[in-house]
């Protein structure tokens, strides 16, 4: 198969992989290129309330395929290359609905760029991360630094661009790189598990803390979440249905209904 981007759908949940085995799951140009396609027309389906990205094969990605970074002394086709990393990055960071990446084994580059980008990473033991832009000569994209510098804070920032070493799973999550790690084995289980709780949740919840936790706080952000939740009765349906020890069925945006499990 050549390399490319999978997409499955199952009770709610959208799943991406990232497909290039041979490579152990470097993103090609016209990857990069075809994922804010992808996202995009994920985002318009209603029937999708949560996103998984992933890799096959028990590799998540080792970031941009490096035979395509070949270039003339003006850089040309690496900066084209990065280019497309950081709108690929910037599509699944603005996804409406909730990201989760699970990963597995290398986690590198543009690969941890695009977990980065993911509103929370589960990750299994024998992941490995890092960010690698110091051993190649490349200037990290300064939207990508920024986003890396409030997930894991300057100092581990630093750490990780300075020098491009991996780190373990363990340590992704002192820092706060990785939200929860699993054995090798139980990974799969725990996202699946968790991907479909998200959709038996308020959409409209949902959408609004992500929007705020990203920092779009201003005015009309906040006069819109209000009208939004002026308009419908999830919050009615969500304090009927505590009362009445039910699954509540939220409604958020109109014909979205779901149970929570």
């Amino acid at each position: 198969m050549e390399p490319t981007l999978l997409t499955t759908r199952d009770d709610g949940v959208a799943t991406v992989t990232i497909h290039h085995p041979a490579k152990r799951n470097a993103m090609t140009p016209d990857m990069w290129h075809r994922l804010p396609a992808l996202l995009q027309d994920l985002a318009a389906d209603a029937g999708v309330r949560a996103l998984v990205l992933t890799g096959a094969e028990g590799t998540f990605c080792a970031g941009a395929d490096i035979s395509a970074l070949r270039a003339p002394a003006d850089g040309g086709p690496a900066q084209a290359q990065q280019g497309m990393a950081v709108a690929a990055e910037e599509a699944l960071a603005a996804f409406p609905k909730p990201t989760l990446a699970a990963v597995r084994g290398y986690c590198v580059g543009g690969g941890c760029q695009l977990a980065a980008a993911c509103d929370l990473r589960f990750a299994s033991e024998d992941a490995l991360f890092g960010i690698t832009p110091a051993k190649l000569g490349i200037v990290y994209a300064a939207s990508s630094t920024e986003r890396l510098v409030r997930l894991v804070g300057p100092s581990a920032a630093k750490y990780l661009l300075f020098s491009g070493e991996l780190i373990d799973a363990a340590r992704a999550l002192r820092t706060g790189l990785v939200d929860e790690v699993h054995p090798g084995d139980g990974l799969q289980g725990r996202v699946e598990d968790f991907a479909r709780r998200l959709t038996t949740r308020s959409a409209l919840t949902q959408a609004a803390a992500k929007e705020f936790a990203d920092g779009r706080t201003g005015p009309d952000r906040i006069a819109h979440w209000q009208r939004e939740s002026a308009a419908c009765a999830e919050a009615a349906e969500g304090v009927t249905a505590f009362l009445e020890r039910r699954a509540p069925q939220f409604n958020w945006p109109r014909g979205t209904g779901s149970s929570a499990r």
